[in-house]
């Protein structure tokens, strides 16, 4: 069967790790070169191959790594020219993102900007320097990281300004949609609790993340290859009649009811 993404060329944001990687490495599988937009080039998970060399190991595909800092727009700006110096920008991955912080009723506005700039602002600055480049060039898939958390708060540290940010990810694409139409199509990938990333490995243990599984309806955590293959599915002319849209990659968590 011919890949899905034969002759595209995307850019993924924290692309090093996690969902990132997962991304990443199911674009290549599609035929994608990719360019791997980070501030680290190393894993921070237990495999320590950097996303450029596992792709080239597993994939028939080209990649290359750029240092990016989402919230710089000159750093965002040259990965997105690194793209184009391969032939012009077919796919923009938003996925950079963070979650840390006091409980909300310490938090200073400094928290609040930590989280904002590279969860919202971040993913602005990606729509931005990508859909100008995909407007001129005709066509273009832009695919923002979103969250359940858009959908359904919870109460850990730092969950106010992530759930704000997530949601404004989510509406930000409902809007650029309509706004970069008909050229270029913006959708929203929501993943659920995700196995196999450093946000995981951080912040819950072997008996918090088996009990998460519990609440979905297929009884299993998410993993990073679970949000690479609802990427290719945006990015590839499989969705090519949808845009302004948001897909819940959860295990069915928040339509059954989560916790």
């Amino acid at each position: 069967m011919a890949e899905l993404l034969t002759g595209k060329t995307a850019v993924v944001t924290g692309a090093a790790s996690g969902i990132g990687r997962g991304i990443s490495l199911a674009l290549a599988r599609e035929g994608a070169d990719v360019v791997v937009a980070d501030l680290r080039e190393t894993p921070r998970t237990e495999d320590t191959t950097p996303t450029v060399e596992a792709i080239h190991e597993r994939t028939d595909a080209d990649a290359e790594y750029v240092e990016c800092d989402v919230t710089d727009y000159e750093s965002v700006e040259n990965a997105v020219d690194v793209a184009e110096e391969r032939g012009g920008i077919d796919i923009m991955v938003n996925n950079a993102g963070i979650t840390h912080g006091p409980t909300f009723l310490e938090t200073d506005e400094e928290d609040y900007y930590d989280i904002t700039d590279v969860n919202l602002k971040g993913v602005y600055f990606g729509c931005r320097a990508a859909g100008e480049r995909m407007v001129a060039n005709g066509s273009g898939s832009i695919i923002n990281v979103s969250s359940t958390a858009a959908n359904q708060g919870f109460d850990e540290p730092g969950a106010a300004f992530y759930c704000a940010t997530k949601g404004g990810v989510k509406s930000l694409t409902f809007a650029l949609g309509e706004i970069l139409g008909p050229e270029v199509r913006v959708n929203a990938i929501q993943p659920g609790f995700t196995a196999g990333t450093g946000l995981a490995a951080d912040n819950h243990d072997e008996e918090a993340e088996r009990a998460r599984a519990a609440e979905t309806a297929l009884d299993r955590l998410g993993t990073p290859e679970d949000l690479g293959n609802a990427a290719v599915f945006f990015a590839s002319d499989l969705s090519s009649y949808i845009t302004s849209e948001a897909l819940l990659v959860d295990g069915g968590w928040v339509n059954v009811g989560g916790p």
